[in-house]
């Protein structure tokens, strides 16, 4: 049990990446404390897990008190904060000329702002005790382009930054920061996202995965228990020298070069002799 005796906070607890990043870390042995704005879906969250190892504290991280509340929840209730994990992101598509200004800012404030109001809040108690991890969940879309997603993909590139900066900052008080960023995993949100592709394309859900992938070196998406195990890492003692680090968990998109990708799903190879 990597994390026996550690407390975290994770925020967007409730589903998707979060909810497995919850149920993995009570596994591993510690005491977990999940936000999200709907307390009904957290509820089902806590049920299912073993008594005692978790607590909720519903609100909006993009609030400064709601933040505030649920760092000092976590401590109240586990008497520190080892670790803080920020799940909770939104991702509506648009690109800058169409795109709505009132929804690029609110892609903002829930990806950026409210991640950096939890890290404050969080920060805080873990100079005072001494260090602490902070685990930001990002994206592929914080390093490449993804057709269509300015607001996200702006946002989640801000966001590798924030943690970077803040693992200048707080390094010499043994806060670790760090990024994680899954490429495609199949959670419900990404479901929803890809839904205009499946009547589009006239296909079902792994029709539309097996088409995105075909480049991705691994050929699928992710589960989103997969983006687990490096948070585990991430909040464990056995990555205490490991800070501002980027952990790509993206099957290989990243590595790829679109045009030779190209190229070779019509069978040509780079380089090929007659």
């Amino acid at each position: 049990m990597q994390l026996k005796g550690k407390v975290a906070l994770i925020t967007g607890g409730g589903t998707g990446i979060g909810c497995s990043v919850a149920k993995r870390f009570v596994a591993e042995g510690a005491r977990v404390c999940i936000s999200g704005r709907r307390q009904a879906v957290l509820d089902k969250v806590i049920q299912s897990s073993p008594p005692g190892t978790m607590i909720s504290c519903a609100g909006d991280v993009t609030k400064p008190a709601d933040a505030q509340r649920m760092a000092d929840t976590t401590v109240s209730w586990g008497g520190k904060i080892d670790v803080a994990v920020n799940c909770a992101a939104i991702d509506p598509a648009g690109s800058v000329a169409d795109l709505d200004p009132e929804v690029f800012r609110k892609v903002l404030e829930v990806n950026v702002l409210g991640p950096f109001l939890v890290m404050k809040a969080a920060i805080s108690y873990m100079v005072k005790a001494g260090g602490g991890s902070i685990i930001n969940i990002s994206s592929l879309g914080g390093v490449r382009c993804l057709p269509g997603m300015a607001p996200y993909c702006t946002s989640k590139a801000a966001l590798n930054m924030l943690t970077q900066q803040a693992a200048l900052d707080y390094g010499p008080h043994r806060v670790r920061c760090n990024v994680v960023s899954p490429g495609a995993t199949l959670t419900e949100s990404f479901g929803e996202a890809v839904s205009p592709l499946v009547k589009a394309l006239n296909t079902d859900l792994d029709g539309v995965v097996g088409r995105i992938m075909a480049s991705v070196p691994l050929r699928r998406a992710a589960l989103p228990e997969e983006m687990t195990g490096a948070c585990v890492y991430l909040a464990s003692d056995d990555s205490t020298f490991m800070t501002g680090c980027i952990l790509m968990l993206d099957g290989g998109a990243s590595i790829v070069d679109v045009s030779g990708a190209a190229l070779s799903n019509v069978g040509v190879n780079w380089g090929a002799s007659e």
